[in-house]
């Protein structure tokens, strides 16, 4: 009866207004971080005299963290409440953003980004939940393309404030702002966020499955770095054991971490994540390659660079709501599927950039490909969310941010890889600038055929237009 009366109450106009404002600042606040690091990459590699694989670290340690926890924190607040699990994020990332500022080496800024990561899972696993949980099936695209939109909007002025602070305050100004705006969604969470919601409370939580789930990415992830050493080729074999252990182990629990049924019998479920886990892989690392680009191979400021950067992502914030209103009204695996193309087709255009790319070449492949994620992220979102019960939105979506998030951090393990094999351990210094544009083409090449690939997913997920949830 209690919950029953916390929706009620939560379902309210006003209500809905207050937590779509709550979500979609803190859906701006982590891709503005991630985003505006990038920018900073060089500068901080300079700091700490930092080698490719190791800089490249700076950017992946908080997608790892933040991909390893997303599940579980996810199933956790189903349990034991999503707005519980939402505050203590949002107060572990604004202090995390603190102690990046303090970092005496690269090692210890990797730490503290990993940090950062935990808070950021915590916050990734419960705002889109809580969104779906208020707004009924009819709203939830609308809803969930604004989402969206502040999603792109941090990482359209992530680029741009990113090279602002990093050539006029330092790279650290970048973590301080970070923290100011953690502060103020803290306060309007604690002040404003009421009732709670916790669809599954009662039930155990699955630790073990949650272990086996980590230490399989950490595996496979960490494996990337170390190519081509022999051991990368053993630890990829580990992990990928693991993740067998994990499915295997989650088929047995009666409340396990990740709902396995739902991938073996919701087609809609698994072919949405696999788009969603495929459309990240190949487009993350463009900002992070694009950014190195244009510093060291361009020699531009950081300030420049980040004005050429957010081509991308002001596309991805303009039609990112109109995506989601229309996947209201159109099939959304017509829209996806359309956006996942546009990407594919940016993509094989920047397979050409390269010592004479012109200015405006890039940012028309940038402007193409942020034109293809926005039609096909709101839409891919709202397929995912629509298809689930509402006791499973936690998990769903905590697994759709862990598509993302696994996504990303492969986009730049392939990037880890191709550094490896290229590069080595060694600075980005003039005299290994022919052998960065060569694992930069590599990148864009194998980023472009998995796009290609992703078409054919988005479009096996079948139509949800009839599906009632």
């Amino acid at each position: 009866m209690e919950q029953r009366k916390v929706e009620n109450t939560t379902s309210s106009p006003t209500s809905k207004g207050v937590i779509l404002l709550i979500a979609s600042m803190s859906s701006f606040l982590t891709p503005f971080t991630s985003s505006s690091v990038n920018i900073a990459l060089p500068s901080i590699g300079q700091r700490f005299s930092l080698d490719a694989i190791t800089l490249s670290w700076v950017a992946t340690s908080y997608l790892l963290a933040a991909a390893l926890f997303l599940v579980p924190f996810g199933r956790f607040a189903d349990i034991y409440g999503r707005k519980l699990i939402f505050r203590i994020g949002i107060i572990i990332d604004a202090v995390a953003s603190i102690l990046c500022t303090t970092a005496g080496s690269g090692i210890w800024l990797i730490v503290f980004r990993a940090l950062q990561g935990l808070g950021g899972a915590m916050i990734f696993g419960t705002g889109v939940a809580i969104l779906t949980s208020v707004f009924p099936p009819k709203e939830r695209g609308r809803a969930l393309g604004i989402n969206v939109a502040a999603t792109y909007a941090g990482l359209s002025l992530g680029p741009l404030a990113g090279g602002l602070f990093t050539q006029h305050l330092g790279w650290q100004g970048i973590f301080f702002f970070n923290a100011a705006l953690g502060l103020i969604i803290t306060i309007i969470a604690f002040w404003k966020l009421k009732g709670e919601w916790a669809d599954a409370r009662g039930e155990k939580f699955d630790l073990p499955g949650a272990i086996i789930y980590g230490v399989s990415l950490i595996l496979i992830m960490y494996a990337f770095s170390v190519f081509p050493a022999l051991w990368g080729f053993w630890l990829i074999a580990a992990g990928v054991v693991a993740v067998v252990i994990f499915v295997r182990w989650e088929i047995k629990q009666k409340h396990p971490i990740l709902q396995i049924e739902l991938f073996k019998n919701n087609i809609v479920f698994a072919f949405s994540n696999l788009a969603a886990l495929i459309n990240y892989s190949a487009t993350f690392a463009v900002s992070f390659l694009l950014s190195l680009y244009l510093q060291y191979i361009k020699g531009f400021t950081p300030e420049k660079a980040g004005l050429i950067l957010i081509a991308q992502p002001v596309m991805m914030a303009i039609f990112s709501p109109l995506a989601g209103i229309l996947s209201d009204r159109i099939e959304p695996l017509i829209i996806a599927s359309i956006g996942m193309a546009l990407t594919t087709a940016g993509l094989v255009m920047l397979i050409f950039v390269g010592n004479g790319a012109s200015i405006g070449f890039i940012i028309v492949s940038l402007i193409i490909l942020g034109l293809g994620f926005g039609l096909f992220s709101s839409p891919n979102t709202n397929a995912v969310m629509g298809s689930v019960e509402r006791k499973f939105y936690g998990v769903a979506s905590g697994m759709l941010g862990t598509m993302r998030l696994t996504g990303q951090t492969f986009s730049l393990g392939i990037s880890l890889l191709l550094f490896a094999l290229y590069i080595g351990r060694v600075e980005i210094t003039p005299e290994y600038y022919p052998l960065f544009l060569k694992s930069m083409r590599t990148a864009f090449i194998i980023m472009a055929i998995l796009c290609f690939l992703g078409i054919f997913a988005s479009i096996a997920r079948g139509k949800t237009r009839n599906r009632v949830i």
